[in-house]
């Protein structure tokens, strides 16, 4: 039976450093082109950018914390990780495409795993039409911003921004706005996963927005076009214990 190889990565940070030296001293490793499943280890913002740089190759990465939170991440320990990977289960996200025009008609097009957002540049808000496959559901929303969420971002900026926790098997997406200041009482929105969803900026040249997917940035968008990237899937692995759905659900519940 073919043994299991591993990469392993790390934030740049020494305590993730120090772990990935005694990982690699006491395992045999493999490089990360030729891995059949790579270590993280670090926190969940490092997750994010080990996702997005393997993301072509779909190898399935195992997160090990030596963050701050850790919600993508195992609890770090120094037993058997070959035996704990190769028991891990296995959780499959999905993550969304953003193609943005900008305001010097270039257009750019990025990945997002936890989310789209969008974001006003100025000290005024940002007025904002919304457009769900095809039919414009609101036609000034004005905002700090408003965001797009997979059910894995669900509990970062898009909780902190007032939005629902999404069940990773609801097979939905959040649309959220940011501090709304009109129509006031929108709350944003559940969409299906499959949802195609436009922002068009109005005013933008007064009232400038930039786009977000994740870590990539553009700014002074003219519209921005999100909808889940069907040609990929991400692979996580949790341990049984430490199962990713769980967590979701146990958000919901917190105090």
């Amino acid at each position: 039976m073919k043994k299991t190889s591993i990469a392993f990565v790390a934030d740049d940070t020494a305590e993730a450093n120090e772990a990935r030296a005694a990982f690699q001293s006491r395992y045999a490793h493999a490089p990360s082109s030729r891995a059949d499943v790579i270590v993280a280890i670090g926190g969940d913002g490092f997750m994010l950018e080990t996702l997005h740089r393997f993301m072509n190759r779909e190898v399935p990465i195992y997160g090990l914390n030596r963050g701050s939170v850790g919600f993508l991440m195992n609890e770090f320990g120094d037993e058997d990780l070959t035996a704990r990977v190769e028991r891990a289960e296995t959780v499959t996200l999905r993550p969304l495409r953003m193609t943005v025009r900008t305001a010097s008609g270039r257009t750019r097009r990025a990945v997002a795993v936890n989310e789209v957002s969008l974001l006003r540049e100025t000290h005024q808000a940002a007025k904002i039409r919304i457009t769900v496959d095809g039919v414009v559901r609101i036609e000034e929303l004005v905002c700090d911003g408003v965001l797009v969420s997979t059910p894995a971002g669900s509990t970062a900026y898009n909780l902190s921004a007032h939005g629902p926790i999404l069940p990773l098997s609801a097979e939905v997406l959040a649309l959220t706005p940011i501090s709304a200041f009109r129509p006031r009482r929108w709350r944003g929105a559940i969409l299906p996963r499959r949802a195609e969803v436009r922002f068009g900026i109005l005013d933008g040249g007064k009232r400038p927005v930039s786009a977000v997917a994740d870590h990539t940035e553009v700014r002074d968008v003219v519209s921005v076009r999100v909808r889940e990237d069907d040609t990929r899937r991400l692979r996580l692995l949790f341990d049984p214990e430490h199962d990713l759905e769980e967590r979701i659900l146990s958000e919901q519940f917190a105090p």
